[in-house]
């Protein structure tokens, strides 16, 4: 396992645009607003900077995008893509950038210009090499997770589809507190109930939307975090869990769990030190690209016992109010899902949650937040976890 990097590296700025469709910005408008959002934060230019790595999936090919747009002269910009965990990858090698002694500030930025291009998350957009993939749709592919729970755990359909509503109720309710939000308004069970179909199970609130944003950090190491500020937020622990492909190529593959959660989740709670996540973290923001997502993730990511995540949601356990909160900020449901730019957002509301600047969705002193982003399909995917901390130690 590679070795912890908890409590080496800090995050000391952050910034983040307002999600939705910007017919009027550019990915360059959306980069240099959370860069510099993130700048003001951290007290800093961008010729404090060292190094960039810039996340993104559809948007540009290369790390220009950043160089011209912040005007860093000859800084390494580095673009990575891993699929939906595209901006959390930014994070991640930024991160080990800087503990690894190579530079001393570095920029995180992560951005996806989607509403333009067309987009719409349902046709399959993955490369065929050898005409054999088979063409399904996102939402199609995880509507499989419904069916599989429903039936491992003994749920009526209409058991599960109040479970998956009450997912929805609540990440918009969470959302309608937060001014980043794409949308701000709460959505009535009953709408979300009987919403026009997707894929079946799956109704319209049952999948997040398609949207623009942008989401950046500034990471320095631990000893030098307070010359920038008071309350950096301390990194506990980063992994990313690049599957087998294992589920696309055996018929009893189980939609009741995604393997790339479970060793992602494994080895960030041994790089954190944590023992028991339903009692140690404090609040977490998941990637509820689709409700049965979430359901399944409480429960691969070891928030709920294994099958018991559908009577957790029921019982309000990941409500803000509940005794673990799960996306406070809204999550992709609330925000939809500029692909680069999601999982630095992600990151985002934990840095807001820790300085007690969340506002009306403020958690009561979080000491642990997580972070986790999934790309890919629930049978081959990629899955990224962090664990950050308000705390040294």
């Amino acid at each position: 396992m590679a070795k912890s990097i908890a409590d080496q590296v800090a995050v000391v700025g952050m910034g983040c645009t307002q999600f939705g469709e910007k017919w009027d910005k550019g990915p360059e408008d959306m980069i240099l607003d959370a860069s510099v959002e993130a700048f003001a934060d951290a007290g800093i230019e961008s010729d404090d900077l060292d190094a960039i790595w810039y996340g993104t999936l559809l948007t540009s090919g290369s790390g220009l995008m950043v160089s011209k747009t912040l005007k860093t002269g000859f800084i390494p910009v580095t673009r990575v893509e891993n699929k939906c965990a595209s901006g959390s990858e930014a994070f991640r090698n930024a991160c080990y950038a800087v503990a690894s002694g190579a530079y001393d500030v570095v920029l995180a930025v992560g951005v996806e210009k989607l509403k333009d291009s067309g987009f719409s998350g349902l046709p399959n957009t993955d490369p065929d090499p050898d005409g054999t993939r088979p063409n399904i749709s996102a939402p199609a592919s995880f509507s499989f997770l419904a069916p599989a729970y429903f039936e491992k755990y003994g749920l009526t359909r209409e058991q599960g589809k109040e479970v998956m509503s009450r997912i929805a109720w609540k990440n918009h309710k969470n959302g309608s507190l937060n001014p980043k939000a794409q949308y701000q308004k709460e959505v009535l069970m009953d709408k979300i109930m009987n919403a026009p179909m997707v894929a079946d199970p799956l109704g319209v609130f049952d999948c997040s939307g398609v949207s623009d944003g942008a989401a950046a950090a500034v990471i320095v190491r631990t000893e030098d975090a307070h010359k920038y500020r008071r309350n950096p937020m301390y990194v506990k622990a980063l992994t990313i869990a690049a599957g087998t492909g294992f589920g696309a190529i055996h018929q009893d593959f189980d939609f009741t769990s995604i393997k790339e959660n479970n060793a992602a989740a494994t080895t960030a709670y041994k790089q954190a030190g944590i023992k028991n996540p339903q009692k140690e973290i404090s609040m977490a923001e998941v990637h509820d690209c689709f409700t049965p997502t979430e359901l399944v993730i409480y429960e691969d990511l070891g928030f709920s016992e294994r099958g018991e995540g559908w009577k957790d949601t029921l019982n309000g356990k990941f409500d803000l109010d509940g005794e673990l909160p799960v996306n406070p900020d809204g999550g992709l449901k609330s925000f939809g899902h500029p692909i680069g730019a999601s999982g630095l957002r992600m990151l985002y509301e934990m840095y807001k949650q820790f300085q007690g600047k969340a506002e009306k969705r403020q958690i009561e002193d979080p000491k642990f937040g997580l972070t986790h982003n999934l790309g890919g399909r629930p049978w081959e995917c990629v899955s990224f976890l962090s664990i950050v901390g308000k705390e040294l130690g």
